[in-house]
């Protein structure tokens, strides 16, 4: 009976023990992950610090009776939104979906000053007559639209106005939550080897909208010449590096081919 007791006490004892220092112990340890705390927003670290640039990517689909007369007035209001310097945003490119989701139109916008220029930009527009008319109209036309807030990239290029004729390729990549700056650090290596003809046009990332979210922009002269661009990039060596490291952070991805608009600034 006493060994009983003894061991017992002992039990009760150890038990008692055990649960003081189970913050410390091995239990806790399985349920508690510790993570390194950042010191900077993923927005801070990865994009442009000499820029306040804000960019509003839309994508519109047209029913397709609509799609000619949709980018005729498309064209007449952007073009106005352009002349006129109270409004702070402009136009990067505007295109139709050529192979990828059809009778679709994709709008790049960017807001230089940020989100106080997105909001003036906004305010400014409830107050024009002639756009809300536009808008109206534009209305009867779509099926569908959506709109995300993007940053660019640091290490990529200024998306800049060019000289046609193109096709762009706008590569989306949805990426496992928390793998963005990982990303960012693949392909701020890797962006030297897509830079020989020319064809990096723009990379953000989304701000508002759908999160975790990529977008590449590039331009080829056809469809041939995307072809042996990208079989060019794996003759360079470090490229397939950032392939087998960026693989496993995409958990979707998607391409589109598109024509640009006849108003648009990337021809």
């Amino acid at each position: 009976m006493c060994c009983i007791k003894a061991s017992c006490s002992l039990t009760r004892g150890f038990l008692k023990g055990f649960a003081n220092k189970s913050d410390e112990g091995w239990l806790s340890s399985m349920f508690a992950h510790k993570v390194d705390a950042r010191k900077d927003a993923h927005s801070n670290l990865l994009s442009k610090k000499d820029t306040s640039n804000l960019y509003k990517i839309q994508f519109h689909n047209v029913k397709p009776e609509c799609m000619e007369a949709y980018n005729k007035m498309s064209d007449e209001v952007q073009k106005e939104l352009h002349r006129d310097a109270d409004y702070p945003c402009e136009v990067v490119g505007s295109w139709n979906t050529w192979y990828g989701e059809q009778d679709q139109a994709v709008h790049l916008w960017r807001y230089s000053g940020g989100y106080p220029a997105l909001t003036e930009c906004l305010h400014k527009l409830n107050r024009n007559m002639v756009y809300l008319a536009f808008r109206k109209e534009r209305s009867k036309m779509l099926i569908s639209r959506c709109n995300q807030l993007l940053l660019e990239f640091s290490f990529w290029n200024e998306p800049a106005p060019r000289s046609g004729p193109n096709i762009y390729e706008l590569r989306t990549y949805q990426l496992v939550p928390g793998t963005m700056i990982e990303w960012g650090n693949n392909w701020a290596r890797a962006i030297k080897y897509r830079q020989e003809n020319n064809e990096a046009v723009g990379g953000f990332f989304t701000q508002i909208g759908e999160l975790y979210l990529v977008h590449h922009l590039w331009a080829y002269k056809d469809l041939q010449s995307r072809q042996e661009t990208r079989n060019a990039a794996w003759l360079k060596e470090g490229w397939d590096v950032n392939v087998h490291y960026t693989m496993p952070l995409i958990q979707k991805m998607e391409s589109r081919i598109m024509i640009p608009m006849e108003h648009s600034p990337l021809q």
